[in-house]
């Protein structure tokens, strides 16, 4: 048995590489079936002739459950302790895989039913296994070797749920409008089957993980008190951080396309406009590679240079084989893919001061976008996914460093926080209605403006020496 509180030069000696191949793939599959929300958000609407508040109420069962799971998980460890302290992680991961493939199996009676309310109920149960795996993975994966180095390995695994995010509307979409519909008639039937998939998919990684050796990391609790985690200022911070963070990000790629179809900017038509929105969410995805690189102690600058200009070519290469855009219609995302490179070498790869740099880069790009039109505006909001890449494993890893036995519980704290995700775009919502869609976007910049604070203060809490022993406040 291994402790979390283990020193993490004795950590980093061991070889985790099963651990981390398997987490990947976790978060591949949470983001691909988190994006087909997307994808059925439009079905379901039309197939119950649902109002937009009514279809609405996927995200908002969806999310509500991260916000709701997460609180439950809290007012246990309040009352009886860290519940993942106690199973340890690996169960953690087994109980929300198991969660989660209940959840997809959940679509098949809704579907032959044909029930809204049992289609909402699927999505709850869903948002209930992410939200266990969200707390239990994020800070395993983080004490899978050095402390220092955890922000690089959140972003490499982070990275491929981007990956799954940017394939699912593609291949979602076409199981469930082509492959599975029924001679091309609307049908509730046709997420039965890919549905099942996916619940098929998560009781293999259920399977898998139970069999492989994994590292199963437990601190002891003597001593241990309920709001013990909340008297580290880094998580405080931290909770606000992700609320904005989450926030920001989902509320621009909410309004992305009904801000490229103003006449004043590109007066895009939507099917267009879709396109452009994947450059957002594919530029998350870019980011997050390079991030995973640039946090790389093992890899000299040159090589971190050269690997990262050649993944840069790489997953360009492959948007523009996802995307229906030709190469004049994207050509200035490379410019901004050049910036985030540079912004990279200037963060020499410490998890403050990138959160500071990035989130002042998005602050700017969103008064740009703002205060000026056309194309200029376009890519300027289009190049924040880029930025917004390593934000959120920056965030994640900075809040609950050092916290050792609170780390779990932590966690909780930071993935309800994700609630930032429902209530920033509806307040932007009503920002728009009252002063246009495009000043609206003076809210996000104001998000940006406290992740920015927020690696200011770590930077200067966290000196490199102390990295992997802060020390908390407020005792």
């Amino acid at each position: 048995m291994q402790t979390a509180d283990q020193p993490a030069n004795a950590r980093a000696a061991q070889n985790y590489t099963t651990p981390l191949i398997s987490l990947t793939f976790l978060f591949f599959m949470w983001g691909f079936i988190t994006c087909m929300n997307d994808i059925l958000i439009p079905h379901l609407k039309s197939l119950f002739v649902l109002s937009y508040l009514e279809a609405m109420l996927v995200q908002f069962c969806f999310f509500g459950a991260y916000f709701i799971g997460s609180l439950i998980y809290f007012l246990i460890s309040y009352i009886k302790g860290d519940p993942i302290n106690k199973i340890g992680y690996k169960n953690g991961l087994l109980l929300g895989l198991m969660i989660s493939a209940f959840g997809c199996l959940m679509f098949y009676p809704a579907a032959a039913l044909s029930v809204y309310g049992l289609f909402l109920a699927a999505f709850f149960i869903l948002g209930l296994g992410f939200t266990l795996l969200q707390i239990t993975a994020n800070p395993y994966v983080s004490l899978l070797g050095k402390e220092s180095t955890a922000s690089g390995r959140l972003n490499l695994v982070q990275a491929f749920n981007s990956f799954g995010t940017t394939i699912a509307p593609i291949l979602g979409g076409y199981l469930i409008f082509h492959f599975f519909a029924a001679d091309g008639q609307l049908s509730a039937d046709a997420t039965k089957m890919p549905y099942l998939i996916f619940a098929g998919i998560f009781v293999l990684l259920t399977f898998f993980i139970w069999k492989v050796k994994l590292p199963d990391f437990k601190t002891e609790e003597e001593g241990m008190d309920g709001l013990g985690a909340l008297r580290f200022p880094q998580l405080k911070g931290g909770i606000f951080g992700i609320f904005f963070y989450v926030g920001a990000e989902v509320t621009i790629g909410s309004f992305m396309i009904s801000f490229l179809e103003q006449d004043n900017i590109m007066g895009l038509s939507e099917s267009v406009a879709k396109n452009y929105l994947a450059l957002y969410w594919g530029g998350a995805m870019i980011g997050r590679f390079l991030g995973a690189i640039s946090m790389n102690d093992t890899l000299s600058a040159t090589k971190k240079l050269l690997y990262m200009v050649l993944v840069c070519a790489g997953l360009f290469a492959l948007l523009y084989t996802i995307v229906d855009l030709n190469f004049a219609q994207m050509q200035w995302f490379l410019v901004f893919i050049a910036i985030n490179l540079v912004g990279f070498s200037i963060g020499k790869s410490a998890p403050a001061l990138m959160l500071s740099i990035f989130a002042t880069v998005n602050i700017a790009l969103l008064l740009i976008t703002v205060f000026t039109g056309g194309a200029l505006s376009m890519w300027c909001l289009l190049g924040i996914g880029l930025f917004n890449s390593i934000m959120w494993s920056n965030i994640f890893t900075l809040s609950i460093s050092g916290l050792g036995e609170y780390k779990s519980q932590g966690s909780s704290l930071l993935v309800m926080a994700i609630l930032g995700g429902a209530l920033i775009p509806l307040l932007q919502g009503s920002l728009a209605d009252f002063i246009g869609i495009q000043l609206s976007f003076l809210l996000p910049a104001a998000c940006y403006v406290y992740v920015a604070w927020y690696g200011v203060f770590c930077l200067r809490k966290f000196k490199t020496a102390d990295l992997d022993k802060p020390t908390p406040g407020g005792h």
